[in-house]
């Protein structure tokens, strides 16, 4: 009997506790967050591939054969406007310029001579004429001489940063050979390809002709420091891709960007009164975003959901919300379609920035 009274109580006392935390439970899993999409003004960035360039990137080439005799300068190195950096075998060109040197001279004591004459009527004014001529035929060939002798001088057209060198020194090189390339980073060119649809977007929603600011990504996912501004659209579509090249152009003054880079821009879209949600209320089947709407008996109905942009914490739909309903912002793994709960509601306002401060932390 002392057994048996003993195992009743054992079995009661497990029935209480169970009881305990099985109304614990119920109580836990009753108390969800609930908020309702915000409906405001925003701005998207739309994102392009792009090309960088520098707004003046240009090939370096001898334009006289010859031995390369001097390299004035490093790769890598920036160059000042009017610096020499290579110099051909001048040798030839430098004895052609003294040649002509000494016959301007000559034609010059000439014409002295023949003008003396020419003051006293020994000579005839044909003949000063005929030594003038001869002085400025000498002074030609010696401005030609130097044009050539000059040639053998590479000098920067511009201030920029030298490239990789083609040529070593003492190389024999032809003219019009290929000796390195000089850029100028002060000011950068960049390309992004956008498709029509977006391009009549695009120009049929601006409403000035001010030009429009841009951001660049770079290929470490950080945002340039510069905003750029869009200040070409190409003439023609790509009749192949469908898209129409744009050109924005960055300030570079820490010549961080380099010519040959690649990144991503990313375009302003405003959109007036666009529908707001936190991220975490969204949940995946398939391919398909769906979030859970509570209905006017507190059932929870699960509702497809298109995203028209991500944003940092939020996305942007497009369609299957409106600013009344109520969604189901926590607890999406504990509950499940045309389940009936409690819950207390909490404005989105609070929401998004208990998500930016969580983000901050």
């Amino acid at each position: 009997m002392e057994k048996r009274s003993f195992l009743i109580f054992l079995i009661s006392i497990f029935f209480i506790t169970s009881c305990k935390e099985h109304h614990e439970q119920k109580t836990e899993e009753v108390a969800f967050v609930v908020t309702s999409p915000i409906q405001r003004d925003t701005v998207i960035y739309r994102e392009y591939v792009c090309q960088i360039q520098s707004h003046q990137h240009i090939e370096l080439r001898a334009l006289e054969k010859g031995y390369l005799q001097n390299i004035y300068v490093n790769e890598g190195q920036f160059v000042k406007k009017g610096q020499l950096m290579f110099r051909v075998m001048p040798l030839i060109y430098q004895a052609e310029t003294e040649k002509s040197e000494a016959e301007v001279n000559f034609a010059k004591i000439e014409y002295q001579n023949t003008k003396k004459l020419a003051d006293s009527n020994i000579v005839s004014k044909n003949e000063l004429a005929l030594a003038k001529a001869k002085l400025d035929k000498a002074q030609a060939e010696l401005s030609l001489a130097k044009a050539h002798l000059a040639f053998t001088e590479i000098r920067a057209p511009f201030d920029g940063i030298m490239d990789r060198f083609q040529v070593r020194l003492g190389s024999l090189i032809d003219e019009g050979e290929l000796l390195s390339t000089l850029a100028d980073n002060s000011k950068m060119w960049v390309y992004f390809n956008v498709p029509e649809s977006e391009y009549l977007d695009y120009i049929t929603g601006k409403k000035s002709d001010n030009n429009t600011e841009v951001k660049l990504q770079m290929a470490n996912h950080k945002i340039f420091d510069q905003k750029g501004i869009v200040e070409t659209i190409e003439a023609d579509f790509n009749n192949e891709t469908g898209n129409i090249a744009f050109r924005a152009t960055f300030s570079n003054p820490k010549r961080i960007l380099r010519h040959g880079e690649t990144g991503n821009i990313l375009m302003p879209v405003p959109l007036k009164k666009a529908i707001i949600i936190p991220q975490k209320s969204t949940f995946d089947v398939l391919d398909k975003k769906f979030v859970y709407v509570v209905d006017s008996n507190n059932v929870l109905r699960a509702r497809q959901i298109t995203i028209a942009q991500e944003m940092p914490h939020v996305y942007v739909v497009a369609s299957g919300l409106s600013p009344n309903d109520k969604i189901l912002a926590e607890g999406l793994g504990k509950v499940k379609n045309n389940e009936r709960i409690k819950y207390s509601f909490v404005p989105f306002d609070k929401e998004l920035l208990d998500l930016n401060n969580l983000h901050a932390e």
